[in-house]
């Protein structure tokens, strides 16, 4: 059933996204963009699916072969299976890996708050986050836009450039581009 589950998911979160993404970003035929769609929602169903099949399958091993479930079991699990399954660095890994960064971030430090590590704030440090986070994003975009993944550099060209071209009212009720991508 993980398996089964992994594909599904895998579809149902890549599925609209590449959709999105493809024909707002991708130029190229429409069958060249069904086919971008599908590739896209094929590799992140299937790397689920091969990834939940092998962590159930090692965490019933481990399991199975101790006796009991202990808290390196999965972790051990996980790990293999994070190296078969997106050890290669393609666009749908980098994404999914970054996705999972960012939450593994958050949750790593409510845990050292909660464990007493860290001193409970006086105030929310979301604000602070947020500010820093998009100072550095910006900052990275304007003088070392070569470290940012190609969707963000992508997506902020468009926010940040994009933007500061007009050619007529299309460019505001359509899409607007530079005239050099146009």
């Amino acid at each position: 059933m993980g398996f089964r589950n992994g594909a599904v998911y895998g579809a149902k979160i890549r599925g609209p996204h590449a959709l999105v993404m493809t024909f707002l970003f991708k130029s190229g035929s429409l069958r060249e963009k069904l086919k971008s769609i599908a590739q896209a929602t094929y590799t992140h169903s299937r790397n689920l699916a091969y990834f939940v099949f092998t962590y159930k399958g090692l965490m019933t091993l481990q399991s199975q072969l101790q006796g009991k479930k202990i808290p390196f079991h999965t972790f051990f699990a996980a790990c293999i299976g994070g190296w078969l399954v997106f050890r290669e660095n393609n666009p749908i890994n980098n994404q999914i890996i970054m996705y999972l960064l960012s939450r593994v971030l958050f949750g790593l430090s409510r845990l050292a708050v909660e464990k007493g590590y860290v001193p409970q704030p006086k105030r929310d440090p979301f604000p602070l986050i947020a500010a820093l986070l998009w100072g550095t994003v910006l900052w990275l975009f304007e003088y070392h836009r070569q470290t940012l993944q190609p969707s963000l550099q992508s997506s902020m060209t468009y926010l940040y450039e994009d933007s500061d071209v007009w050619h007529d009212i299309s460019d505001f009720l359509i899409y607007n581009r530079t005239t050099d991508r146009k």
